[in-house]
């Protein structure tokens, strides 16, 4: 069992929902900091706690906690690890285990539209102790259990490391959409102004125009990449599948259980011992099926796509900004001819 996490208490809590920022008392615990716990089945708190409880509970090496500190604070990063995934995608900073979600900083004003996505989006207790109860058992016989027909339309659900990522995604994606736009609200007014009038004032308008499409750019081309780059490794996509290398380790332990005592019930007059290479080919070849990862893939790729049309309208804003430029060039190269003929 993960060990307990510190709760910050009901104030804070209950000041979430209403978008305000508590104040936090951290005496004694210069380096502990404000995370919110969001379990499968709905359930949430506000914690505050150091890096080695976060460590020890989601299981991940502490090099993964500096990709969510300030240092990469403007990276993009989706890493998978054996029983979490680490996801750094703009103002989101978030570990994701079979059960729960450790979210940094959930109080940010960026941080609330996913924390409220969360609350919204992720199942119920009930439906959710439903998707807990799903995975398959092996019997004595070396068989598969089936399926309880009252839950076998769950299994089409996407898994809840699946849905967090999907959330996060989609806030990620519309927030970037919004910040284009008004980039676009403001662009083309101000580009033509400038057509009309080059002073001094157009033109540093114009120069911070061009800043800002500059970082916004990279902001969108960094998760576009990283989201193309999963795209084109279908083992990293396969890591990311948590509930089914669960599933899979159970079965796979519970087999090698039941073969090993088959094996020793039936020859103790040999005294046969059970081969443990056999015995894991045996479960390899059985169910270790990772090349599946259809779901996973159909999902990136709609968030790419959507992602490269966000990209294309900050390059259309761009080209309209060059455009712009050459005919004030233009403009300027007549009035100094007109200077030289009139000289």
């Amino acid at each position: 069992m993960p060990p307990p996490l510190l709760s910050v208490g009901a104030s804070a809590q209950s000041m979430i929902s209403g978008g305000s920022v508590p104040a936090v008392a951290a005496k004694g615990k210069k380096k502990a900091r404000l995370w919110m716990r969001f379990d499968f089945s709905g359930k949430w708190e506000i914690v505050e706690c150091d890096k080695g409880v976060i460590i020890e509970r989601a299981g991940i090496p502490a090099r993964d906690l500096r990709i969510l500190g300030p240092v990469f604070s403007h990276s993009s990063n989706i890493h998978a690890r054996e029983k979490a995934i680490v996801i750094n995608l703009e103002f989101i900073k978030a570990i994701v285990t079979l059960q729960e979600v450790l979210l940094l900083d959930p109080l940010r004003q960026e941080v609330l539209a996913f924390v409220d996505q969360l609350r919204q989006q992720l199942p119920s207790g009930a439906k959710a102790a439903d998707m807990q109860d799903t995975e398959l058992q092996v019997s004595t016989h070396e068989k598969w259990s089936p399926i309880p027909e009252s839950v076998e339309g769950v299994q089409n659900e996407l898994p809840f490391e699946f849905q967090v990522l999907e959330i996060a995604l989609e806030v990620v994606c519309t927030y970037l959409g919004l910040s284009v736009a008004y980039l676009e609200r403001d662009s083309y007014p101000v580009l033509d102004e400038l057509a009309r009038s080059v002073s001094t004032k157009n033109l540093e308008h114009v120069q911070s125009l061009k800043s800002n499409l500059t970082r916004l750019l990279a902001r969108v081309q960094k998760v576009r990449d990283e989201i193309e780059h999963l795209l084109d490794d279908n083992e990293d996509m396969a890591q990311l599948y948590l509930t089914r290398k669960h599933v899979q380790n159970q079965q796979a332990e519970a087999l090698l259980v039941a073969a090993a005592s088959n094996s020793i019930v039936a020859r103790a007059p040999h005294h046969y011992r059970l081969s443990s290479s056999k015995s894991g080919s045996l479960v390899t070849s059985t169910f270790m099926d990772d090349n599946d990862v259809k779901d996973l893939e159909m999902l990136l790729e709609a968030y790419f796509m959507q992602l490269d049309a966000t990209r294309n309208r900050i390059l259309s804003v761009r080209e309209y900004i060059d455009d712009t430029e050459d005919y004030v060039n233009i403009q300027l190269d007549n009035q100094r001819n007109k200077l030289i003929q009139f000289q």
